[in-house]
């Protein structure tokens, strides 16, 4: 489909934003992957999400045919915290990919849910049914399932009106110099390297706020303890890395493992408490994952 732009259409805006703004149905993340894809042009030449758009362009979009995804249950151990007809908490392990995606089609969070549960929210999609957060592959912890869909939409809502409390410990390569602050600024795609997030200035990115405090010390590394505010893709990695100036340890994409004061295998983040109400009953509940192994000699030298 191709259209051309005339002083009627929303001229000087962004043509991500003008596709989505002509196609309610598709979200803006789609449109961005669409672009990215090669799937739109401008002019009949690759454009960019962020192109300004003029009176008389042309612009083309082909939206590809899904292709078919079948995601299967597999019996794959769970650490439950919680469960009941509507939510699952659990202590999701390090190396456990939430949702299928490129390079990892089975083996995830989902197949196991779909083999554990009878049914799940459908509101994530085919790709991620029962999910309304996530964490990263190497970050254990506690998460929480929607299992039908007014919990879905009502968790959705409250993690968007930040009416959940998400506290989490993180390993740092160094120590900080002060014990204790309040980050907060604007976070988004890195500008260069997509595969990251990065703190942004001049009015881009989205806010994000972190709560930090220093517990104890292990061999010249760090035990943080973060109160998320906002809940941004990377948020603590980043912000440990660009605010404190000492990445996680274990974290191959903000640090470089080879060179850090303490070896670990893994990243040195956990998901340690969850406070939330239920999005049913509405009862307040809270829950704690236990710490993992790897996090003992921060815990002994608190003690």
């Amino acid at each position: 489909m191709e259209w051309n732009l005339t002083k009627t259409d929303d001229l000087g805006t962004r043509l991500d934003k003008h596709i989505t703004n002509r196609f309610p149905e598709l979200s803006r993340a789609r449109v961005q992957d669409l672009i990215r894809d090669g799937h739109v042009s401008l002019n009949g030449r690759p454009a960019k999400a962020s192109a300004v758009l003029r009176d008389g362009d042309l612009v083309s979009m082909v939206i590809p045919e899904a292709a078919p995804v079948e995601v299967v249950a597999q019996d794959i151990p769970l650490d439950v915290l919680f469960e009941d007809k509507d939510i699952l908490v659990l202590n999701k392990s390090p190396g456990l990919v939430v949702h299928p995606a490129a390079g990892n089609p089975d083996g995830t969070l989902v197949n196991a849910l779909l083999h554990h549960c009878d049914d799940l929210s459908g509101i994530g999609g085919e790709m991620r049914p029962g999910i309304v957060h996530r964490l990263d592959k190497d970050t254990s912890g506690c998460m929480v399932v929607a299992k039908n869909d007014i919990a879905h939409r009502r968790l959705t809502e409250a993690f968007a009106e930040r009416r959940l409390s998400k506290i989490y410990l993180a390993a740092i390569n160094g120590l900080p110099k002060e014990k204790s602050g309040r980050i907060q600024n604007m976070m988004g795609r890195h500008p260069v390297d997509r595969k990251r997030m990065a703190v942004l200035f001049d009015g881009a990115g989205k806010e994000a706020v972190t709560e930090w405090e220093h517990l104890s010390t292990h061999q010249s590394s760090a035990l943080i303890r973060c109160k998320l505010l906002t809940g941004r893709t990377h948020q603590i990695r980043v912000h440990m890395r660009e605010c404190l100036g000492h990445p996680i340890l274990g974290d191959p994409i903000y640090g470089n493992p080879k060179r850090q004061v303490v070896p670990v295998t893994r990243l040195m983040l956990h998901a340690w408490k969850l406070s939330l109400n239920h999005p049913i009953h509405d009862q307040p509940l809270s829950f704690e994952a236990p710490l993992p192994p790897e996090f003992e000699p921060w815990m002994k030298s608190a003690c």
